[in-house]
């Protein structure tokens, strides 16, 4: 399989499961194990997902602009004395939910390799042991009493809580969106709330990892072995096929139909612990 056909097989599956809660990581580390992708791996998911971020910034378009203009009115009131903590709109409480939850990945960065290790340990077991455990979540999740709060009504806990979860996702194979977008409905938040604060929560965490491994792969000296073009495809098709993915989320959260994303990560995630057995005892690695 030739760069181009791989970079975009690997776009699309990014595209798609970046935002559905299936987990990313999870499923391009499955891909990438089959298709033999060697050490440009790291590399080609950073490039993914910033073709992801754009998708989110132009789908939150108003959300994030929102959140632009009150940090800037914040500030503003703080020096006129005019700042109130009980008495803040949606989008400057959702800025302030957005920091908060996004500090509790600072510390992460410093156990970064712990995380990304097991997708780069040469096999698929830990990774389906993931997968289940995103399927336990989407079935809870699912399954909880509809909440009703709105962003003005966001509290600390609520981020901090979300912003845990989120940390739990830097494993390969438990969801970001499925985890954030689940434990925000545990703390009550309605469902169009806990996928926009998804969402938002995710645009500094997938920004910030892109810029890490950048800088990292640009400082080893790999980057120059690279097929840019192939990079500049993978870039727009994870961009275009996330806009749809984000889509999609929307409806179906609002028609409850998380349990069909259960079952699916129930499924796969059973399906690569089985594999991952099966290629350890017999030794037999099946590639594309």
């Amino acid at each position: 399989m030739n760069d181009y056909i791989k970079t975009v097989v690997q776009a699309i599956i990014q595209g798609f499961t970046e935002f559905l809660p299936v987990s990313s990581s999870g499923h391009l580390s499955v891909a990438q194990h089959f298709m033999d992708v060697g050490d440009e791996a790291v590399f080609v998911s950073v490039f993914l997902h910033m073709g992801t971020l754009l998708a989110v910034l132009i789908a939150f378009r108003e959300a994030v602009s929102g959140m632009v203009r009150e940090f800037f009115l914040t500030i503003a009131d703080v020096f006129m004395g005019k700042f109130s903590w009980k008495n803040m709109n949606g989008d400057r409480r959702m800025m302030f939910m957005v920091t908060a939850g996004t500090l509790l990945l600072v510390p992460a960065v410093c156990f970064k390799d712990y995380f990304v290790a097991p997708g780069a340990d040469g096999d698929i077991i830990f990774e389906g042991c993931a997968f289940i455990f995103t399927s336990v979540l989407l079935f809870m999740a699912d399954s909880c009493v509809k909440g009703v709060k709105k962003s003005e009504d966001m509290e600390i806990k609520d981020a901090v809580t979300v912003g845990i979860f989120q940390c739990i996702a830097l494993f390969p194979g438990v969801s970001r969106s499925g985890s954030t977008i689940s434990s925000g409905l545990f703390c009550g938040l309605s469902r169009k709330t806990a996928v926009t604060f998804s969402f938002m929560l995710g645009i500094p965490a997938i920004l910030g990892a892109g810029l890490l491994e950048t800088r990292q792969v640009m400082s080893d000296g790999s980057a120059g072995d690279l097929n840019w073009l192939a990079m500049g495809i993978g870039f727009a098709v994870s961009a275009v096929v996330g806009l749809f993915a984000i889509k999609l989320v929307k409806l179906l959260i609002k028609k409850e139909k998380f349990k069909i994303f259960a079952v699916y990560t129930l499924t796969l995630g059973i399906i690569c612990v089985g594999w991952g057995i099966f290629e350890t005892i017999t030794g037999i690695n099946v590639k594309i």
